[in-house]
């Protein structure tokens, strides 16, 4: 393997271990990794301008166990006291993870990814179920999810112009301790080399199901789709 295609493996195995990594932190802001669960607290819907799904529907849609929807809620309500997040104050908390550079691209993205409904905030049904296939989810879902995050516009394929736009987001984020240091073509290089391995049929875009297959084909990326499953 030369050392453009390590490059490029590296970037994209980065960029789930980010995803995976804000989310977790997430966790750790809300206080749900350490909070202690109060087992008669039955995911209370008090005082707040949103009120979440039952209990019941969020268990269907969701792998996470009662204890877990209640711990979560309880987190997100304290830091979301209205119920919902807009996208200012989701970058002013995604901020807060990468401090060195600029996420507020990357964040924007990703609130979009989270926002499934188009609303122009999340809810906490969108933080939980988004959580679900990050944490917990199939490899297919966490793909499809990932995929999502890429196609900026939506259209079911992920052209140069937005995996440009996503390369040059992740490389913002991490600022300083960008590796190997951004020169003005890293961005073009790292793109020419996503869709020489995605595209398989070298048609000028990636479909989901090519994306998940090169995905598949990858250890790495593999390897880091499942760090996170167990922190909660």
């Amino acid at each position: 393997m030369d050392s453009e295609e390590q490059n490029e493996n590296s970037l994209h195995t980065i960029a789930i271990i980010l995803l995976c990594c804000g989310a977790v932190k997430m966790l750790h802001l809300l206080g749900v990794i350490t909070v202690e669960d109060k087992t008669d607290d039955d995911l209370e819907m008090t005082m707040v301008c949103h009120r979440p799904e039952g209990l019941d529907q969020l268990l269907a849609q969701t792998n996470f166990s009662k204890r877990e929807l209640q711990v979560l809620y309880r987190g997100f309500k304290n830091e979301c006291p209205s119920g919902v997040v807009n996208e200012e104050t989701f970058k002013q908390i995604y901020s807060q993870f990468f401090p060195h550079g600029d996420a507020s691209t990357y964040a924007h993205y990703l609130f979009n990814a989270f926002d499934s409904s188009n609303s122009g905030s999340i809810k906490f049904e969108d933080f939980v179920t988004a959580l679900s296939i990050l944490l917990r989810g199939s490899i297919t879902e966490k793909l499809q999810w990932t995929f999502n995050l890429y196609d900026i516009n939506r259209d079911g394929y992920i052209n140069k112009e937005e995996m440009t736009d996503i390369v040059r987001a992740i490389y913002d984020m991490m600022g300083k301790y960008t590796y190997p240091a951004l020169k003005t073509d890293a961005p073009k290089q790292h793109v020419d080399a996503f869709f020489l391995k995605m595209d398989k049929n070298r048609d000028g875009v990636v479909t989901l199901e090519e994306f998940i297959l090169s995905c598949q084909e990858d250890e790495n990326i593999m390897r880091s789709l499942q760090l996170f499953e167990n922190v909660i």
